[in-house]
C-alpha cells in the first residue's frame, strides 16, 4: 500500500504496485488479521465472523485463496520495492529515540490519576458509570505554559464538534496552526523525526515537511454531507460527535481540561498501560456532554509534539495498518487511517483518524 507514496525529496513518484492505494475504512484490503478496534466501521480479524460484524469483502481478501496474504508480504516493510523503505526495525528503534527525547512530558509527580473501575469486556459497550470521582485527581498546570502546550491548547476550541457543520476557519485559527508547528518543530523530538524521514528522501526541506503536516492535518474534508466539517488533527485531538458517539478524541490534555470544567465524565478503564512513568496508555470509557466513547485509547502524560509526532510518523510508514513501536522498553502499536475520499497536493491523503491501540 505504501509503496506509492511520494519520494519528496527527490521528486519521483513510485508505481502504483498494488490497485488499492490506500485501505478504505469500509474494506479489508491491507486489513487482514489487524486488532478489533472500536473505531473501525467494520473488521477484519478472524473473530468478525462470529461476531457478526465483518466487512463486506472480509471473504474476497482475508478468506481461504484471498489476496491478504499476498498484500502482507508485499507492504510489511513500507515502500518494500524501494531502498527507502522504512523497516519494523527501524520504526521500533526510532520511536525508543523519540520516547527519550520527549523533554517536555510531564513527570510521575505531575499527574495523579485515579483510575478507579476496571472494566471487563462485557461492561465497555453499557454506557453505566461505575467511577465516582474523576480520572484525573492532580495536574500540575504549570505544563500548560510550556509554548508548545500553550499553542496545542488554543487549536482545541477551533472546532464545531458535530460533523455534518461546515468548519469555518478564521485568520486567526490559520495563524495558531503556524503557531503550534513553529513550536513542535523547535523540539529535539521533531528535529529527530525530520531527520529520519529526509533520511528516507520523504522530505527535501523542514519547510516542506512542516507543510505537509499542516495539509494533512489541518486540511478540511467532508465526514458528512459534504460540508468541509472535518479534519484529523479536530478528530484525533479535539474530539467529534456523529451519529450520536463520541468519535476520536484521543488526547489526555482534551481530556483533562473538559473534565475539570464538568462536561467530561469519565465511567471505567479497560486498559492500563504497563509504564510507571510517563507517557502511559490508558483504554477509558467516557460521556461527553451524554454522548458516550465505548473505549477511547490515549497517551497519558506525553508532549503534545510527542503524540503528534509519532502518529504523522506511523500515517507516513504505515497508512491503514497497525504501526509497530517500542516506549521505554514495552511494545505498542498506533493504528492510522488516511482519508480516502478526497485528496490534497498530488494525490496525498488526509489523516482520517490516528490513535494508540490497547489490547
Amino acid at each position: 500500500m505504501e509503496t506509492w507514496i511520494l519520494l519528496f525529496g527527490a521528486g519521483i513518484a513510485l508505481g502504483c504496485v498494488s490497485g488499492h492505494l490506500y485501505t478504505a475504512p469500509d474494506s479489508c484490503e491491507g486489513r487482514c488479521g489487524e486488532p478489533f478496534s472500536e473505531e473501525d466501521e467494520c473488521h477484519c480479524h478472524p473473530e468478525c465472523e462470529r461476531h457478526h460484524n465483518c466487512c463486506e469483502d472480509y471473504e474476497r481478501h482475508c478468506g481461504p485463496g484471498g489476496e491478504g496474504a499476498e498484500d502482507e508480504a508485499r507492504t510489511r516493510n513500507g515502500f518494500s520495492s524501494s531502498r527507502d523503505s522504512i523497516t519494523d526495525q527501524e520504526l521500533l528503534e526510532l520511536s525508543e529515540q523519540l520516547y527519550g527525547v520527549d523533554h517536555n512530558k510531564a513527570r510521575p509527580s505531575d499527574i495523579t490519576l485515579n483510575p478507579q473501575h476496571h472494566a471487563g469486556p462485557d461492561e465497555t459497550g453499557d454506557k453505566q458509570d461505575r467511577s465516582p470521582q474523576p480520572l484525573y485527581k492532580y495536574v500540575n498546570e504549570e505544563l500548560f505554559s510550556k509554548p508548545t502546550y500553550a499553542s496545542f491548547i488554543k487549536l482545541l476550541d477551533n472546532y464545531q464538534r458535530a460533523t455534518g457543520r461546515e468548519e469555518e476557519v478564521t485568520a486567526e485559527e490559520l495563524r495558531e496552526q503556524d503557531r503550534f508547528l513553529e513550536e513542535v518543530m523547535k523540539t529535539e523530538l521533531m528535529k529527530k523525526l525530520f531527520t529520519f524521514l529526509r533520511g528516507k528522501n520523504r522530505y527535501g526541506s523542514e519547510q516542506e515537511f512542516v507543510q505537509d503536516l499542516k495539509e494533512m492535518w489541518f486540511g478540511l474534508y467532508s465526514r458528512g454531507d459534504g460540508e468541509q466539517d472535518s479534519s484529523g488533527f479536530e478528530h484525533v485531538f479535539s474530539g467529534e460527535v456523529k451519529k450520536g458517539k463520541v468519535s476520536g478524541f484521543h488526547n489526555w490534555i482534551r481530556f483533562y481540561l473538559l473534565e475539570k470544567q464538568g462536561v467530561v465524565n469519565y465511567f471505567s478503564h479497560n486498559f492500563n498501560g504497563p509504564w510507571d512513568t510517563y507517557p502511559d496508555v490508558l483504554g477509558l470509557q467516557f460521556s461527553w456532554d451524554g454522548f458516550y466513547k465505548e473505549v477511547g485509547s490515549a497517551f497519558i502524560g506525553c508532549s503534545p509534539e510527542f503524540e503528534f509526532g509519532l502518529y504523522s510518523l506511523c500515517f507516513l510508514a504505515r497508512p491503514g495498518r497497525a504501526c509497530h513501536l517500542s516506549l521505554g522498553g514495552h511494545g505498542l502499536s498506533v493504528q492510522t487511517y488516511p482519508w480516502t475520499k478526497s485528496t490534497y497536493g498530488s494525490g496525498r491523503r488526509f489523516i482520517a483518524t490516528a490513535y494508540v491501540m490497547s489490547p
